[in-house]
């Protein structure tokens, strides 16, 4: 019997209900604190941030919370997204792993990002929120809630770090194109952006800064809520949507992974494929289950990070959470992975990784680049830079299968494709791609900078 190629759900198997990791975790999660008192926070010091509902889910241990029935609605324009078998990738490789991919790109804006997106917009415009304040990388999540807050009738405003703003300009135009305004950051609109930009004028930005603007914004007018696109738990929930799909497809052709991998910025994609399995993995079910992060060498949070509180944003507007970190003031090269640019990664995340749950591993641009190049030409699909750091790690993994002999199941998530990333391509098909060293100096810098904490 051959095996097929994609594996499909119908929209009436679609996930009614998003997974809750925070109710199967091995330990408590350290609570996140207050950024000037470094007090626990409590849900009314989120309130000038975040709709109430949104703050109820971020605390939530339900194991299974209710998707609303309008987002179920606007999630069928892309959902259930299709799981491939990589079939030619496999026997280039001559490996005996059998490779599947869940394939996000075929959202609107082309990657994972609505997941949440939709969810967060339809909560604020619940609770009356007229505008929505955000930060984007790479232009991915600033994407997808222009169009989410299209959706639902709200303002949308959105901070993208300056480097991707330069780099990748029809990322700008698609969420101009939804109603968005869109400003470089550091900006000269925030006190944040201006303290910035005093100091460093030619700063490239980062997400931490960026975040720094967009909570600002939002703090500072009584009609606008920040939404962030990763790292805290109601997003991280959202995103689980993926991996709930995938384990029913791969029930499907009888399937089960042994190695989950995602890239890694903040943390929502890699959640979003790798917690419901997780969780099999967690209840004593699928102990031998790996989930493997995939990071930049240029911004190797979990891997050369360390375990401590720190600011989610670079200023220290924002929540204080533990997290593997680089220092909330460390700026990364400007690497073509914009969505991983960030200093730290999900509580959720590091909590598992420190637990030993999850393993990591770092990548730099060019070998990251010639996966991408290869998929692409066997796959026919040309993924978004953060993906292609995804594919890198399934490349040795399934070259590690084919060494040892092991017929290994390896599931990874295409989060998303590079059709707007393509001068990053043509820069490495020139020749001209630098692989940033990993910046010690810079990051003993920053992490001189942690709140004392513990």
């Amino acid at each position: 019997m051959s095996v097929p190629t994609k594996i499909p759900l119908s929209e009436q198997e679609m996930p009614t209900h998003w997974y809750n990791i925070l109710a199967d975790l091995p330990k408590p999660l350290p609570p996140a604190l207050h950024p000037a008192t470094l007090q626990p926070l409590g849900p009314g010091d989120l309130a000038p941030l975040f709709p109430m509902s949104l703050i109820m889910q971020e605390v939530s241990t339900e194991r299974y919370i209710e998707i609303p029935e309008e987002v179920q609605r606007i999630y069928k324009l892309w959902r259930p997204s299709p799981l491939y078998r990589a079939h030619n990738l496999e026997k280039h490789l001559q490996t005996p792993a059998r490779i599947y991919y869940k394939y996000e790109g075929v959202s609107p804006v082309g990657s994972h990002k609505p997941n949440t997106a939709v969810p967060q917009a339809y909560y604020n415009k619940q609770e009356g929120v007229r505008r929505l304040t955000t930060e984007t990388g790479a232009g991915q999540w600033g994407s997808a809630l222009s169009m989410a807050s299209k959706f639902f009738d709200l303002e949308c405003t959105v901070f993208m770090v300056k480097v991707s703003y330069h780099q990748k300009p029809y990322r700008r135009m698609i969420m101009e194109t939804y109603g968005a305004s869109v400003t470089a950051s550091p900006s000269d609109k925030t006190n944040a952006g201006r303290g910035i930009l005093d100091k460093s004028p030619d700063s490239p930005g980062s997400l931490g800064i960026a975040i720094s603007e967009a909570v600002e914004d939002a703090a500072t007018h009584e009609d606008a809520k920040y939404s962030l696109g990763s790292v805290v738990n109601f997003v991280c929930m959202h995103q689980t949507v993926i991996g709930l799909e995938a384990k029913k497809q791969l029930e499907k052709v009888d399937d089960y992974p042994d190695v989950i991998i995602g890239c890694c910025g903040g943390g929502s994609n890699f959640a979003g494929i790798s917690y419901p399995f997780i969780y099999d993995k967690l209840r004593g079910e699928r102990p031998n289950l790996r989930a493997i992060a995939a990071e930049p060498t240029a911004c190797p949070s979990l891997t050369k990070g360390v375990y401590a509180y720190d600011f989610g944003d670079s200023v220290g507007l924002g929540p204080v959470e533990k997290m593997y970190t680089l220092g909330h003031g460390f700026v990364p090269s400007g690497i073509h992975a914009g969505g991983l640019r960030y200093h730290g990664d999900a509580p959720t995340l590091c909590l598992l990784y420190d637990e030993g749950v999850v393993e990591a591993r770092a990548f730099a641009q060019n070998p990251v680049f010639d996966a991408a190049v290869l998929f692409a030409g066997l796959e026919g699909i040309t993924p978004a830079p953060e993906s292609a750091h995804a594919i890198k790690a399934t490349i040795d993994e399934a070259l590690r299968c084919r060494e040892e002999g092991r017929s290994e199941v390896i599931l990874f998530n295409l989060s998303g494709h590079g059709l707007f990333d393509l001068a990053a391509y043509d820069e490495y098909l020139r020749g001209n791609l630098v692989d940033f060293e990993y910046p010690q100096e810079k990051v003993d810098e920053a992490l001189k900078a942690l709140p004392a904490v513990g």
